[in-house]
């Protein structure tokens, strides 16, 4: 019986939706040679968030309140107006905000884009972003916001532009929403020229709601094949005390010595963002391949190893543990990048566009926490 820290099992409930739309097409065996470490990987995040202004006939209107938002739901049809006075009903709702969602190709990248009204939908947001004004008059100017994590490690650098599926467009800002795996944010009139769905997509609020009971009842009165995520879900306390984990909980000695040795065989592939293998691979994809090669199956996206296994502390980190850190300024709570630990201080990882899959000493900076995977609680990650 091994005793960890708690991992929240409330997380294991967040989902992360697939737009329905798409838009335009212990003891490791085997060491590495000195010659494949490479050095020290050191993010470096751009803390400029927005590129100079575009032109807006109308600037944004003032951040008012901000709305922190607990279910983010996509439809397949339109929400009507009775639909919307249907979930404005519901216990506990407080506020809602209708977009247009969509997965289009950004720069050759598969990207889940969400349009919306600049002035209503920043209040949505972390605060950082919701704060920008600079931020949000560049999207309803037409540009496009991505993700810290796309623009950084995907090479999307503010103020350049970028093929989209009705022609270029500038990189206007940094902005993560914080909704589950979105990575971009148009206007709802870009929107329209790219071919996004008309109000498919819905942010609701409820603060005091249980987020579990409030998704059910969200379902019940939805059209079917409705999909709902949790996001910043309000829950009863979860187990708050240490947990024991049995025997068998984790990986065993083989299946961490298979892991490991299977990341080694990428050494030296691009880092391309979205790519899951077998030839590029961004930092989540090399560690969902490798940890398949082992039998483990891995949810898709940083954020949601994060709840993969229990946080164990950095005293006790061993080989085939996951490495996390929190690099993004728009978002700073949000989980955005992840290593496999080899051993001998020394990480796995895939770090960024124009690097590759290397060996490197592992960095602590901006270091959110070390997970020890359990492959039972990893697949009922969503």
């Amino acid at each position: 019986m091994v005793p960890f820290i708690v991992v929240s099992l409330v997380a294991v409930l967040t989902v992360d939706l697939l737009l329905l739309a798409q838009v335009g097409q212990r003891q490791v065996g085997g060491q590495l040679p000195a010659a494949a470490v490479r050095p020290q990987y050191r993010p470096a995040p751009q803390q400029t968030l927005a590129a100079e202004a575009g032109k807006t006939a109308q600037p944004v209107k003032p951040l008012g309140q901000l709305h922190k938002p607990n279910l983010f739901v996509v439809t397949r049809k339109p929400l009507t107006n009775e639909l919307l006075r249907k979930v404005a009903r519901l216990r506990g709702v407080t506020a809602l905000e209708l977009a247009d969602a969509a997965s289009i190709m950004l720069d050759d990248k598969r990207v889940q884009t969400l349009a919306v009204d600049p002035s209503t939908f920043r209040a949505y947001t972390p605060k950082v972003t919701a704060a920008s004004d600079a931020l949000w008059n560049n999207v309803a100017a037409g540009d496009v916001a991505v993700s810290f994590v796309l623009g950084s490690d995907g090479g999307l650098s503010l103020h350049s532009r970028v093929r989209g599926p009705a022609g270029p467009l500038r990189i206007g800002a940094y902005a993560t929403t914080g909704f589950g795996a979105v990575d971009a944010v148009v206007s709802r009139e870009v929107g329209r020229t790219l071919g996004l769905p008309r109000d498919n997509a819905l942010i609701v609020s409820a603060p005091k709601a249980n987020s579990d009971k409030l998704r059910k009842a969200l379902l019940k009165v939805l059209p079917k094949g409705t999909q709902t995520a949790m996001v910043n879900p309000v829950l009863p306390p979860a187990q708050a005390k240490a947990r024991t984990w049995a025997a068998g909980s984790f990986m065993s000695g083989e299946q961490i010595t298979v892991a490991l040795r299977a990341a080694a065989t990428k050494l030296g592939r691009p880092y391309v963002w979205g790519a899951e293998g077998p030839d590029t691979f961004d930092c989540s994809g090399l560690v969902q391949w490798a940890f398949a090669q082992a039998g483990v199956r891995m949810p898709r996206v940083t954020h949601q190893q994060w709840m993969a296994g229990p946080q164990v502390p950095l005293a006790q980190i061993q080989p085939g543990d996951l490495i996390f850190w929190r690099l993004d300024p728009t978002n700073p709570g949000y989980i955005s990048h992840v290593a496999i630990y080899w051993g001998d201080g020394k990480m796995v990882v895939a770090p960024r566009t124009g690097d590759v899959v290397k060996i490197a000493p592992m960095s602590t900076r901006n270091l959110a926490g070390i997970v020890r995977v359990s492959p039972t609680l990893a697949a009922r990650v969503r």
